[in-house]
């Protein structure tokens, strides 16, 4: 499995001859190396409807004939957009061709505006995608909570992104934590340094997860590592 960060929540996962890519928020995004059109993904998964995840989803969709899958409310908002969506919730698993999806808890909050309408998009989630024998696991935006150590124990996960921008989303010390719970062998830092509210140091935090034998990989925009 290769595992692909293009800057603020956006990864890329291949494996198996599948590439899915995951809140594709490109455009407008200033650490972002490719367009919406660079990408070629077999599906796009969202963790909530913010547009910083939500991002290119649309474009994307259609310019690969390819599904969004989502939450459901936020899965009907895409097909209002004209693009085929495929709408799951929280705990629910879907196996679709040659990888699966699981929908976990996430604490934050989930909405789209559009011009002067802000619009529910149903709750945030956690996702679970597992292609082979390979599961990465994309946390979303969300605040340590306790479960995190109930999905580590029931998942055999392989590498996590987990944020750690702060004010936003939970911060480094809570990631560590949100680390050793999810029992991940690999962890990518996301959600960090797009806006001045957010700024972190990726590299300490990964210095700091390597005491606890877990490696990290504080990547740069189009940068990878394979597990």
């Amino acid at each position: 499995m290769k595992i692909t960060y293009y800057g603020h929540s956006c990864v890329l996962v291949e494996a198996e001859g599948k590439r899915i890519i995951i809140d594709p928020f490109l455009t407008g995004n200033p650490a972002a190396t490719v367009s919406p059109g660079d990408i070629r993904v077999d599906a796009v998964l969202l963790t909530h409807g913010h547009g910083d995840h939500f991002g290119d989803c649309i474009d994307i969709a259609k310019a690969n004939g390819c599904p969004i899958v989502a939450v459901y409310e936020l899965a009907e908002y895409c097909k209002s957009q004209g693009a085929e969506a495929y709408g799951m919730n929280i705990g629910g698993s879907q196996a679709f061709d040659g990888f699966k999806v699981k929908y976990t808890l996430a604490f934050h909050s989930s909405s789209l505006t559009v011009g002067d309408t802000v619009i529910y998009t149903g709750e945030p989630g956690g996702i679970l995608l597992t292609i082979g024998d390979k599961t990465f696991f994309h946390a979303g935006d969300t605040g340590l909570f306790g479960d995190m150590r109930l999905i580590g124990e029931m998942n055999r996960i392989d590498a996590a992104a987990l944020p750690i921008g702060d004010s936003l989303t939970m911060g480094p010390e809570d990631a560590l934590v949100a680390a050793e719970w999810l029992r991940a062998s690999h962890v990518l830092p996301v959600h960090y340094d797009t806006f001045d509210g957010i700024r972190q140091d990726a590299s300490l935090y990964c210095e700091r997860l390597a005491q606890k034998g877990i490696k990290g990989h504080p990547l740069k925009s189009g940068e990878s590592f394979e597990i």
